[in-house]
């Protein structure tokens, strides 16, 4: 029981935390490795921010390409947040040159692309496995109260492709907290932790040749790290670690899957209690060529031939590596993904879920939106060939027969209505988006034995990530056009954290998904349970993972 009592788009957005409090009236943690002070009092959310703490030894030298390692002990001085950073970032000029004439409202296909190659920011370096923990006022006082059970928490992976992102980059979590307080019947709320991960050529890197002297899927082995992290420091805030809900959106849902199906379910249980998957997204790297071409490229980039060499690299000679290599993706993709490594990914994650291979204890709610895909359609893809061409490059060891199968059976070349598009590039979104998107919500779904929550974001234009900033809502936002769902949305996300189920008697129910696939659609014109559309024939097709 509880206890009463836009350079462009380097960063998407700015975390701002409100200090009212000096040095010496913040409290300190004492995280036996070292003592860690709050960087900040948040007067008008009444909480704490304990920013930039450290989780493991920066992956520098011979511990880059491998999995982190726990901190060293360092006491020697009281640790305030103020060193930290984010880990190095890079994106294709494809999705900056989109976003740059979506702001615009303009032909930008005259510019060169390397004026859409984002350059080096200072706020970036490899020594960046950080986490931020908030907690509310009410909620650490409480801490080391064995009287008071602890609270919930709710822990944030981000998404970026596998190779952007950082922490704080989804905007502040006070809308959130101040939701969870008012859903708690406690009034009390939730911890809200953050976390950094290494991206890119840094984090996903795979192979066997890579393995040979290095750890695939480093990335995702961070996020590990920073769980085991909360299971094991969380309490010191006031937190009760049986009760972590991990979140995360696109790649940050995506690395979410992973962690379900980590090691595919051969290691006991996870170190999270519920999940919340919004757009789990992942290009799947299922096959040992590929991945080690991929490494050969990036090596070869920097006259290197082995992963010992690159170790003995400048960072600097690594960071514009990656950057160029992540800048020439082919349109739709971010050249990086989580792969197959026969360890910690054992397999697809929709291949292991759908053979049971992972842990079956959590609770879970997903999400998708109506339009994810809208963005990532490359605009040449207009005719059939162009369509089979793109299906080539995203899968390189499919068979001629099962391309022929993917272009004539599940997505015919026919806009009459009779499937869900009408012209070649709905055909080609929908593609997209079920193989790398909202099939995987569908794979949780039945996996779960239909006892999860799920919604789809129907808010126009209800593309890729524009339901984060619903998610994040503090206050007016350009970006949010309907302040109703905004406030459902943190209602369900903060409720379902709490309770284990997302719904209030002052909220349209989201069902049980159920042997009718039942979801919660919110659009404009309100929110009502439909089918989920993504319970269909082609999802099933693609969970058997033919195309390798």
């Amino acid at each position: 029981m509880r206890c009463f009592g836009r350079r462009l788009v380097v960063w998407l957005s700015v975390f701002l935390y409100a200090a009212a409090a000096d040095d010496n009236s913040l409290p300190t943690v004492d995280l036996e490795y070292e003592i860690h002070q709050a960087s900040s009092f948040n007067s008008t959310g009444g909480y704490y921010n304990f920013s930039n703490i450290r989780y493991g030894q920066a992956p520098v030298g011979d511990l880059r390409f491998s999995a982190p390692l726990p901190p060293l002990t360092d006491r020697s001085t009281v640790q305030k947040g103020d060193v930290g950073t984010a880990c190095p970032q890079a994106l294709p000029v494809w999705y900056v040159r989109g976003l740059a004439e979506a702001n615009c409202s303009c032909d930008l296909s005259s510019v060169s692309d390397d004026s859409f190659i984002i350059p080096a920011d200072p706020r970036e370096g490899e020594d960046c496995l950080f986490l931020d923990v908030l907690v509310p006022e009410k909620i650490f006082a409480k801490a080391g109260n064995t009287s008071c059970s602890g609270a919930p928490v709710m822990v944030w992976i981000y998404g970026g492709g596998y190779t952007f992102g950082e922490k704080a980059n989804s905007g502040s979590p006070a809308g959130l907290i101040l939701r969870s307080q008012q859903v708690d019947e406690t009034g009390d709320g939730v911890i809200y932790v953050a976390l950094n991960y290494r991206g890119g050529a840094f984090g996903f890197l795979s192979g066997p040749n890579l393995q040979k002297n290095g750890s695939a899927n480093a990335g995702l082995l961070d996020q590990r790290l920073a769980l085991e992290w909360v299971q094991n420091y969380i309490h010191l805030f006031g937190g009760d670690k049986n009760r972590v809900t991990v979140f995360g959106q696109s790649a940050g849902g995506g690395s979410v899957m992973h962690q379900i199906t980590a090691y595919g379910g051969n290691k006991g249980k996870v170190p999270f209690q519920q999940a919340i998957l919004q757009s789990p997204g992942f290009q799947p790297y299922p096959g040992n060529w590929q991945q080690d071409q991929l490494l050969q490229q990036y090596l070869q980039s920097m006259n290197v031939s082995t992963i010992q060499e690159a170790r003995q690299l400048p960072y600097d000679t690594l960071r514009k590596a990656n950057t160029d290599l992540v800048a020439k993706s082919p349109y739709g993709s971010f050249t990086f993904s989580p792969a197959v490594d026969g360890d910690f990914v054992t397999g697809l994650p929709g291949t292991l879920l759908l053979h049971g291979s992972f842990d079956v204890s959590i609770k879970v709610m997903v999400g998708y939106n109506a339009q994810e895909t809208l963005h990532f359609v490359d605009p040449a893809n207009n005719d059939n060939s162009a369509f089979a061409a793109g299906i080539k490059r995203v899968f390189p060891d499919i068979q001629p027969a099962v391309v022929d199968y993917i272009t004539q059976t599940l997505y015919p070349e026919v806009y009459d209505g009779t499937y869900p598009y009408t012209d070649a590039k709905g055909r080609a979104m929908l593609s997209d988006a079920e193989a790398s998107f909202t099939c995987n919500t569908y794979f949780l779904d039945r996996a779960f034995g239909n006892q999860t929550y799920a919604y789809r974001f129907s808010i126009p234009p209800a593309f890729h990530g524009l339901d984060v900033p619903y998610t994040y809502f503090n206050g007016p936002d350009p970006r949010v056009t309907n302040e109703t769902i905004a406030l459902a949305m943190q209602s369900y996300i903060t409720t379902f954290a709490i309770t284990g189920q997302p719904n209030r008697q002052d909220l349209p129910e989201i069902p049980l998904y159920g042997e009718n696939s039942q979801i919660l659609d919110l659009n404009v014109t309100g929110m009502a349970v439909i089918s989920d559309p993504e319970a269909n024939e082609r999802c099933e097709w693609w969970q058997k993972a033919l195309y390798f």
